[in-house]
């Protein structure tokens, strides 16, 4: 009885999630989206011959699943839910609430006919495989396990609909920043550290934190550096202690960090390299274009910001 109430519970939820976020679709299609909600819950998995069975109509398998197949064959489903999803998470954004974005890869192993498939290099294994390729956005807040869901999409370089996959990025950022209205802070690893990418935040007077590679040059003092360089002699004035989850088993950090005023090549706006000793040879360095004071609690903010982000991936 008590796993039935708690399955009743969740099925309530669901239909309640699905029905906001398809409350302008058809009828047929709302139906559709809390079925495939539902059973990818019930089964923990997203093939349809599961989903399937969870829905145990009292009609042949082979039925049921054709008609699942024939409602996700819809040309507008994944922009419908995209627009949905983006729409309901939009209002909990803040103008502090970070907006996470995670370039990633899905490995396909065994598949050899899925369509476009393509060659992406598979971050768990440091190998190259087939699969696609993904962006994720999810609104966060420092130091909460709460998750807010604004953006996903797949990608292949072998799709003839795709030009590059800074026009994905692009698409990703301006489709969440009109939903937002522009609020919220921008955190992007080291895959976001690019020209293309920088001078969107900055065109459209976005907030940003972004890890950089050691490749990168800054101006600093009227001189253009290797941003290495300027890590390097950075004052470093204020010192911190965490701890860190790392596959299980948590790992102590003895941390250093100070800043220093910089600015992009060709680019005027006045932005802050924070840097940071400690989590490995290379320190690590973040750009940001927030109004950063020298204080430890402001530094701190900018670093915490970036730690949420990886405390989202483990």
């Amino acid at each position: 009885m008590h796993y039935a109430k708690i399955a009743s519970k969740v099925r309530e939820q669901i239909i309640k999630f699905s029905g906001e976020l398809s409350a302008t679709w058809p009828k047929v299609a709302r139906r559709f989206l809390a079925e495939v909600i539902y059973g990818i819950q019930a089964r923990q998995s997203v093939h349809l011959t599961e989903i399937a069975r969870a829905l145990g109509e009292k009609i042949a398998l082979k039925k049921t699943q054709y008609r699942l197949s024939r409602q996700l064959g819809r040309d507008d489903l994944s922009r419908r839910v995209l627009n949905g999803l983006c729409r309901m998470g939009a209002g909990r954004v803040e103008k502090k609430t970070l907006l996470i974005m995670d370039i990633s890869d899905i490995r396909k192993k065994y598949a050899r006919k899925m369509e476009h498939l393509a060659c992406i290099r598979d971050g768990s294994e440091k190998t190259l495989a087939n699969g696609y390729w993904t962006i994720a956005v999810l609104g966060a807040e420092v130091e909460t396990t709460s998750l807010v869901p604004l953006y996903g999409s797949l990608y292949s370089q072998e799709s003839p609909d795709f030009l590059s996959e800074n026009i994905e990025i692009h698409r990703a950022i301006r489709k969440v920043s009109q939903a937002t209205e522009k609020k919220g802070i921008w955190v992007l690893d080291r895959g976001g550290d690019r020209e293309d990418i920088f001078n969107h935040l900055l065109q459209n007077r976005l907030s940003f934190i972004v890890r950089l590679k050691s490749t990168r040059n800054l101006i600093s003092r009227g001189g253009e550096y290797s941003v290495l360089e300027l890590a390097m002699s950075c004052p470093l004035p204020y010192a911190e202690r965490i701890v860190r989850q790392e596959k299980g088993k948590e790992t102590i950090y003895d941390l250093r960090f100070g800043a220093r005023s910089v600015s992009l090549p060709g680019r005027r706006e006045p932005l802050t390299l924070v840097v940071i000793r400690g989590f490995g040879q290379e320190p690590l360095m973040l750009l940001t274009d927030l109004r950063v004071s020298r204080s430890r609690k402001s530094l701190w903010k900018i670093l915490q910001s970036y730690l949420t982000r990886w405390r989202i991936e483990e």
